[in-house]
């Protein structure tokens, strides 16, 4: 019988949910046995069910969700082959999260321990840049890529090859790679995950990309409020340096390359190209006028090719499975396979990669596991603070570039939020819009200005202070908006406040006209009332009230005063009876 393979998630979201004491159980429990094996993995995705540990041995495995050091003691008491002994995620019928996957960018993720290079290695890692530069020419390479229809999963869609081929063509006398990690979208964490359990994709193709280019430095831009990925990154760049991957004359040849990482402050203005070369420059992170694009004048002056981590690690696998096994997946416009991390009202959040044109429904119904406590779904939010919410009369929208930016939300990196019928739509649109104002380099006044203009207006109206003309306002602004900022942030931030004026505006009306939220959220619009015919007098509402705003005797109906209750919501949860209401 062949060793067991005992493997725990050990990524930010594994660690935050208890991971590190499980792996010290376990490490305890294997210590001298000979027939099992520990390591630490990245994450597999199923972050709804964290920690998870997973057990292999003679080609099967079971995973194991929501683990604790008492549950892992009992996993490997006397073990000695796979019997079940807890809940067996990827095997359950009611679990379709993985089966119905295919990842590409997330092929090594949870599989490989991410500090271990022989890991990689040993599934396929850096055959890849072996084969591009021993078998192929820059030309050869760059054509594969752009006959696989690859395009940047940064959120603009831009053909992927002919980026490349762009800055291949430019002239200069050194060249740059970068790496766009500055992942900020609220929401997102699919960049964080790829880095964090398998750095070497990025790595390989930035490599891959430097020889196809003619570049000789590559630089990773990852913001740093992600330490754990800056380590197995920094890890990753020595063993790489160790085995030949990066350096002079790689793997025998003429091609020279090496790769270093800048961090970046957490700026969201920084995801965008050109603000995001002045940050690596040293100089503040402010988006500057397009031509000239960064394949041409760049980095220091120089000609630059900008991917996101997402865009980089399906480079690996398309030069050595080819353009059209990349290419048999997805729509005609758009190629392969899109990353999504779902989060929100969903039952089952985490980390999914699908084919391209699959459609909404199946991603959060068939994968996600529909809505958390079978409330019904209102929307989805797509890309992040610059995207749009998607209505439920829209769910089987496909998901692909062109389908989703018709709904007038956009594809973005790939957060997707989805929301309930307890979700206030004016408020989320508040929400979105104050990241971006906030987020505003202010370079623009039309996007300093106007984002500030338009967040005291949802402010408004969210406090029950709005006009009907404020909709309107809303309405003329956002366009002025998009045509006056000079990058991506402020035209695309009215997004979110168009998309929810398009889909739903009568829940504007009703915050405005009528004084009401009909989600229930906006406290300035809603009112609790305790019914006296189900009071029982227990006291607990009132124990609970942060404010003194409850009264009334033991066993008696007791009271709510309206002026002092500040809509917390306390005491109807701490009601045994559900003699609170809100209106």
């Amino acid at each position: 019988m062949s060793k067991i393979i005992v493997k725990v998630g050990m990524s930010s979201c594994g660690i935050a949910a208890g991971a590190g004491p499980v792996y010290e159980k376990l490490e305890t429990l294997v210590k001298g046995r000979e027939d099992v094996e520990l390591k630490k993995v990245g994450c597999i995705g199923l972050c709804f069910h964290e920690p998870l540990v997973e057990i292999e041995q003679d080609g099967k495995s079971s995973v194991y969700g929501e683990m604790t050091p008492e549950k892992a003691e009992t996993l490997l008491a006397e073990r000695t082959s796979l019997t079940p002994v807890l809940s067996q995620i990827q095997d359950a019928p009611e679990n379709h999260m993985m089966g119905k996957q295919v990842r590409i960018v997330l092929r090594n993720c949870g599989l490989i321990d991410p500090q271990k290079i022989e890991e990689y290695e040993q599934r396929g890692g850096y055959a890849s840049l072996r084969k591009s530069l021993l078998e192929l020419s820059q030309d050869q390479v760059i054509d594969e890529v752009l006959k696989s229809g690859l395009r940047g999963r940064g959120g603009a869609g831009f053909p992927t090859g002919m980026k490349w081929r762009f800055a291949h063509d430019a002239k200069g006398d050194s060249k740059y790679v970068v790496c766009n990690a500055d992942e900020g979208d609220p929401g997102a964490f699919m960049d964080r995950s790829v880095l964090e359990g398998d750095p070497h994709s990025i790595i390989e193709g930035m490599a891959i990309c430097g020889y196809a280019i003619g570049a000789s430095q590559g630089i990773i831009y990852c913001r740093a409020e992600y330490p754990l990925a800056i380590k197995h990154i920094n890890k990753a760049l020595e063993q790489a340096r160790e085995k030949g991957y990066l350096g002079q004359k790689i793997l025998g040849t003429g091609f020279s390359f090496d790769i270093y990482i800048k961090e970046g402050a957490g700026a969201f203005v920084c995801g965008e190209e050109t603000a995001l070369i002045a940050s690596i420059e040293g100089k503040r992170g402010m988006p500057r006028p397009r031509p000239p694009f960064p394949a041409h004048k760049g980095v220091f002056g120089k000609p630059t090719n900008i991917n996101n981590v997402e865009t980089l690690a399906n480079i690996p696998w398309i030069i050595a499975n080819g353009h059209a096994a990349f290419a048999q997946y997805g729509t005609e416009k758009s190629k392969g396979t899109k990353v999504f991390a779902l989060a929100g009202k969903i039952k089952k959040g985490g980390l999914v990669e699908v084919p391209m044109g699959m459609p909404l429904r199946d991603v959060i119904y068939t994968i996600g596991g529909g809505i958390q406590d079978d409330k019904a779904f209102k929307a989805v939010q797509m890309g992040g603070p610059s995207g749009g919410c998607i209505p439920a009369s829209l769910i089987d929208t496909p998901v692909d570039y062109e389908s989703i930016t018709a709904t007038g939300a956009i594809m973005g990196s790939g957060g997707m939020v989805v929301m309930d019928e307890g979700t206030c739509i004016v408020d989320v649109a508040r929400f979105f819009l104050s990241f971006t104002q906030k987020e505003s380099c202010g370079k623009c006044p039309f996007c300093r200005i106007g984002t500030k203009r338009m967040l005291e207006i949802l402010t408004r109206i969210c406090e029950g202070k709005g006009k009907m003309e404020d909709l309107e306002t809303l309405k003329e602004l956002a366009p002025q908006i998009k045509d006056g900022s000079l990058c991506g942030l402020g035209q695309t931030a009215p997004n979110p406040v168009l998309t929810t004026l398009k889909y739903f505006e009568d829940e504007y009306l009703a915050h405005i006209r009528d004084g009401k939220c009909p989600a229930k959220v906006c406290s300035a619009l809603i009112h609790y009332s305790i019914d006296p015919a189900k009071c029982i007098g227990c006291t607990k509402c009132a124990r609970a009230c942060p404010v003194s705003a409850i009264t009334g005797e033991i066993k008696k109906p007791h009271f709510i005063n309206d002026d002092v209750c500040i809509r917390c919501g306390q005491c109807m949860k701490a009601c045994p009876v559900s003699a609170i209401s809100v209106e």
